[in-house]
């Protein structure tokens, strides 16, 4: 069941997509006199949700604020990440309630789940005006169905996206491009995608080419997809200024850019140095800039990366001759008290950047009313993925193109797909890919990855190869590394080589059921990733583990997230089939008893556990996704007690955009 709670005059988001009349006491949550709603936790309640937040599955015990943030600096510290997902499940403990909570509302809520006090979970907004919805049933699963019911389905991809990407800032001339297919190529290495950073731009600035460094993107993409990859662009958000681009001068022209209180266009400097940011609340301005894109696919491009768009600001140039200004003051002296270096120097340089009095000091055009951008800011990047997806229908029509956006909110998950975020490379990251998944999975994002050997910093052999052992196993797969880390593109590798090699075939030869179970939980809302206490809520061990996820209807995931770890403690709920997989033609079986096991893993293997009455079908590796044959050549099985398994695989053209009518379904018997 779904209740909605309508407080103030809310600001629209259109995150939700299925009519809900009003209702009047709102239940389970107790309304305090500050304006927050509060709920008692039982010693055994688990909170999941939140989406793209840190602090593993279970998010008891911190305090949160869905910001969207441009944060490179990811750990367990911070308070907001680039997604706002304002959902929350709640698993009352034994004998409770399962009840979800969404909160609507395109600026600030502050969570408090069990930070201040252990047994009490506390949320607000910033402002008195949004719609509250109460999701209830009888299992952690129904309420997560009942909620994506409630939000709209989610983006399909194209088939070919769930092949492998390999990108890096750093890209730099048509040749670097052709280098690194060629390199995957000789070395056997499967490979869709190669990702193009800012590089590839002209000055920086949105749909343009840099035609000294690629002289015809055409060529190139037409080249590329004979070999079976594509090129995948990024498009940022500031929109440089620049009296020749036409993309500046049209957006001008038209009035598309968000302004300050006097009406003149707001200025931030990002990566092309001053900027203008469209609109994107406007319907009117989501047109025009989607229909941008043309100037891209009419070379043949069929996906894009969208990045930058919280709105990342580096400063306004009204803040940086402020904080020159004071600067100046400090000339010539050479003894600067502590208090005031780290405070005015260090604070001020660091301040400018994503400025709180920047977010505040320009406005959109919401439906004829002048609204001040921090009280819309988590629209914004998922707005921008709104403009791009619904432009494709015309630019493409009828068939899927690829988007992916760094920043989001619950709603555009019906337009494109995210990825994590600026991670790094530790192996915490790694652990924090694992636990996110399944949050950012139950607010509608199926099509989610991390940055594979992390963004920032330098990747080791060992923990490139562990975290594609995880990552193989993600909607969206992809290496992406930012400039001056180590080069980590999976042929660097030599003495890793064959076991990288071995673990990017086996994501192609599990595609037939990885691409299955995304279109599962995509046609029937049903979940892609999952925590073991969805399906397992009253069994108390099962929802306290925060390092194993349910994959789909049939197969239960134990990746090895630790430096130097020759294994790893598992718990099974239930007894299982245990593969552990080298290769997707090498690998070993045995039957495990429900309980604890030490279950050891070599560098080179990957745990895949099935359950009673499924099986994992697996084809033949391919080089790329076209030249895949999805006939199952083996099936991994485990037969329930009347030793019957099967497994209901899903097939389509991987293209067209109404894949409900389009693909059909086979059931695969492994039964003995």
């Amino acid at each position: 069941m779904i209740q909605r709670f309508t407080f103030g005059c809310p600001l629209p988001t259109e995150s939700v997509v299925l009519p809900v009349e009003p209702a009047a006491a709102v239940p389970y949550l107790t309304a305090e006199p500050d304006g927050s709603w509060s709920f008692s936790l039982a010693e055994d309640a688990v909170v999941y949700g939140l989406g793209e937040m840190p602090r593993g599955i279970n998010k008891r015990g911190w305090h949160y604020v869905t910001d969207n943030t441009d944060e490179s600096r990811h750990g367990e510290n911070r308070l907001s990440y680039y997604g706002a997902h304002n959902f929350l499940l709640i698993d009352g403990g034994a004998g409770r309630s399962v009840f979800g909570v969404f909160v609507d509302f395109p600026g600030k809520v502050f969570y408090d789940i069990g930070y201040t006090r252990h047994d009490r979970l506390t949320f607000r907004t910033e402002e008195p005006d949004y719609d509250l919805y109460i999701l209830t049933g009888d299992s952690p699963n129904a309420v997560c169905t009942e909620f994506r019911k409630l939000i709209g389905h989610s983006y399909i991809p194209p088939k070919w996206a769930f092949g492998f990407a390999q990108s890096r800032w750093g890209y730099k001339t048509a040749e670097d491009v052709r280098a690194i297919a060629r390199q995957y190529r000789e070395n056997e290495l499967p490979l869709d995608m190669i990702c193009l950073d800012i590089d590839y731009m002209q000055g920086y600035a949105d749909f343009t080419v840099n035609k000294e460094r690629f002289p015809d993107l055409a060529a190139l993409s037409a080249e590329l997809k004979q070999q079976g990859i594509r090129l995948v662009p990024i498009i940022d958000a500031g929109v440089r200024i620049d009296p020749e681009d036409p993309t500046c001068t049209e957006g001008l022209e038209k009035g598309y850019f968000c302004t300050k209180a006097d009406g003149t266009p707001f200025v931030a400097a990002v990566w092309p140095g001053k900027a203008y940011f469209a609109d994107f609340l406007r319907p009117e301005v989501r047109d025009w800039f989607g229909h941008r894109y043309k100037v891209l696919t009419d070379c043949g491009i069929e996906g894009f990366w969208n990045d930058m768009n919280e709105p990342a600001l580096f400063y306004s140039p009204e803040r940086l001759r402020a904080f020159l200004d004071s600067m100046a003051q400090l000339r010539g002296q050479d003894n600067i008290e502590q208090e005031e270096f780290f405070g005015k120097v260090v604070g001020g340089a660091m301040g400018l950047m994503n400025s709180p009095a920047d977010y505040a000091s320009f406005y959109h055009d919401l439906a004829g009313q002048q609204v001040r951008h921090d009280r819309v800011h988590n629209l914004y990047g998922g707005s921008m993925t709104r403009a791009a997806g619904e432009a494709f229908a015309d630019l493409r029509p009828g068939r899927r193109t690829l988007l992916y956006s760094r920043s989001s909110i619950i709603g555009s998950h019906r337009y494109g797909g995210i990825w994590l975020g600026d991670n790094h490379s530790s192996w915490e990251q790694l652990l924090a890919n694992i636990q996110m998944m399944p949050s950012v999975q139950m607010c509608g994002f199926l099509y989610t990855g991390a940055d594979l050997c992390g963004f920032a910093g330098d990747t080791t052999p060992d923990l490139a190869l562990r975290w594609l052992e995880f990552g193989l196993f993600t909607p969206l797969m992809r290496n992406h590394a930012g400039a001056g880390t180590r080069e980590q593109e999976y042929f660097r590798f030599a003495d890793q080589l064959p076991a990288l090699r071995e673990m990017l075939r086996l994501r192609y030869a599990m595609l037939p059921y990885l691409y299955s179970e995304f279109m599962k939980s995509a046609l029937e809302n049903t979940g892609y990733f999952r925590p073991l206490g969805f399906d397992w809520p009253a069994d108390p061990e099962a929802r306290e583990v925060q390092d194993q996820l349910l994959l789909g209807d049939g197969v239960m995931l134990a990746p090895v997230y630790t430096q130097n770890a020759a294994g790893r403690h598992v718990y099974l709920p239930e007894p299982m089939q245990l593969y552990r997989l080298r290769s997707a033609e090498d690998y070993d079986t045995e039957a495990l008893p429900a309980g604890h096991h030490y279950v050891h893993c070599a560098l080179n293997e990957v745990l895949l556990f099935v359950r009673p009455g499924h099986a994992v079908p697996l084809a033949k590796p391919a080089a790329c996704t076209a030249a895949l044959d999805e006939q199952p050549i083996a099936l991994l099985a485990c037969p329930d007690a009347d030793g019957h398994a099967a497994y209901r695989m899903y097939t389509d053209d991987g293209e067209t955009m109404d894949p409900e009518h389009d693909g059909h379904w086979t059931v695969l018997d492994a039964s003995h």
